[in-house]
């Protein structure tokens, strides 16, 4: 087991190897998330996949024609361009279904990444029986340990050129993803873009070969932009969180597999990056589940009180007029809005937590606070509002506007009544219900 000062030394990067292998895995991860934003918002994430499945063929193509050459067949330059050449044709392939067929982008996709990886499955087969062919199997499942400086500094430059490109075209890729066809209405090419970014995700793809294998860099594309979207609503924030999840997970999973030799590093960094998009999913600030639920439970709760409060005012209201703050029966809530006992036990429970009921000696009168009453006074008569303006203007009926301004009446804001004050000018200050309230019997 390592040792806490074996696990500071590797994070920190104080041995040479460690310190390559983190900071190429680390920005690629900072391309990718980037890149893969772009990808997600265009709703071709899996596009990424098809890219690197045809790759394949590329890498095996490139070896036998080096071999052919009297070289070793390993260099690497000459396997990312077969790679390179390889997966344009597959996005070449993709472009031209999607343009000149009707069938869909999934259709295209499963396609290519079938087509292509079978090809190179077939290639590879050929090929392996050559001298030197050993060893070919890590683009497929990547090999991050055996990288050198010249890796490195080829991701660093690839990385930072996609980089570049994709916050220097910022503003046009941000109108291909959110509207395509507002971008070609108004001129955009938008053929050219599209090329691009899949010109941005090969090189990416390309690129990370050598670290994480063309099966598991579309995780890189597509883990840290799904995880940015739980924290941002903003385009902006979502590429910065998005490279940095990235950068992190490639940092964080080499760092974990150089302190155990017999972990793969691609593996790691997958893990790693699943393991900060389930946290993401979690406690995600903009759509985390752990927030929305608890969202949900509030907005529950305050539609329950307004719920409770509208219905003592109505009943007050036939109990004489002018409405008076007086104790109300238990059982004519109960009855007025067909509530279970146990769900009116637990609304009333709240409303006193609140204070918007005062404790009485007679359990079976309900007695509002001052508070209360005016609270249930500005309910009823935000609802009526609403009410008289679906009747007026959306010609609904009366017998049936209650239930319309029932699902509206909870989100209405200060800015939204004065609207409403301002369109339909109420002359009571709580305007009559427009339907029938139950009376006593």
């Amino acid at each position: 087991m390592p040792t806490l000062q074996d696990i500071l030394g590797t994070i920190l990067l104080q041995s040479y190897n460690t310190r390559v292998v983190v900071l190429g895995t680390a920005m690629l991860g900072l391309a990718s998330g980037i890149t893969g934003a772009f990808l997600l918002l265009r709703k071709r994430s899996l596009m990424g996949d098809a890219l690197s499945h045809a790759t394949f063929p590329g890498i095996g193509i490139a070896f036998a024609l080096m071999i052919s050459a009297g070289g070793s067949g390993k260099a690497l330059p000459g396997l990312l361009t077969g790679a390179t050449v390889s997966g344009v044709l597959g996005v070449l392939c993709m472009l031209a279904i999607r343009n000149t067929t009707r069938l869909r982008d999934d259709v295209a996709m499963g396609f290519v990444l079938s087509v292509f990886f079978g090809t190179g499955a077939a290639v590879y087969a050929m090929v392996q029986t050559k001298p030197g062919a050993a060893g070919l199997e890590s683009f497929i499942y990547g090999k991050a340990a055996s990288m050198v400086l010249s890796d490195v500094l080829l991701i660093f430059a690839v990385g930072l050129l996609v980089t570049a490109t994709a916050l220097l075209l910022l503003k046009e890729l941000t109108v291909l993803c959110f509207d395509e066809g507002f971008a070609a209405s108004t001129g955009w090419p938008v053929l050219t873009l599209d090329i691009l970014l899949l010109v941005l995700v090969t090189a990416v793809t390309v690129t990370g070969l050598q670290a994480v294998g063309l099966v598991l860099i579309i995780a890189f594309l597509i883990i840290p932009p799904t995880a940015a979207r739980f924290w941002t609503h903003s385009l902006r924030r979502m590429l910065v969180l998005s490279g940095a999840i990235g950068a992190v997970s490639g940092w964080l999973g080499a760092s974990v597999s150089a302190l155990f030799a017999n972990l793969p590093a691609g593996a790691l960094i997958v893990l790693t990056a699943a393991t900060l998009f389930l946290f993401s999913l979690l406690f995600g600030t903009a759509r985390g589940v752990v927030l929305k639920r608890i969202d949900q439970s509030r907005l529950q709760r305050r539609i329950g009180r307004q719920h409770l409060l509208r219905a003592a005012y109505e009943i007050l209201e036939t109990m004489g007029q002018p409405v008076s703050n007086q104790p109300i029966p238990r059982q004519r809530l109960l009855e007025h809005r067909s509530w279970a006992n146990p769900e009116l036990s637990r609304l009333l429970a709240q409303a006193r937590h609140e204070d918007h009921i005062e404790p009485g000696p007679n359990p079976s009168l309900i007695h509002l606070s001052e508070s209360g009453f005016g609270e249930a006074s500005r309910i009823t008569r935000n609802h009526r509002l609403w009410e008289l303006y679906l009747i007026t203007h959306a010609d609904i009926a009366p017998s049936h506007v209650d239930r319309d301004a029932d699902l509206v009446e909870h989100i209405l804001g200060a800015e939204m009544v004065r609207a409403l004050e301002a369109e339909l000018k109420p002359r009571p200050v709580i305007p009559n219900s427009p339907h029938r309230i139950p009376s006593p019997p």
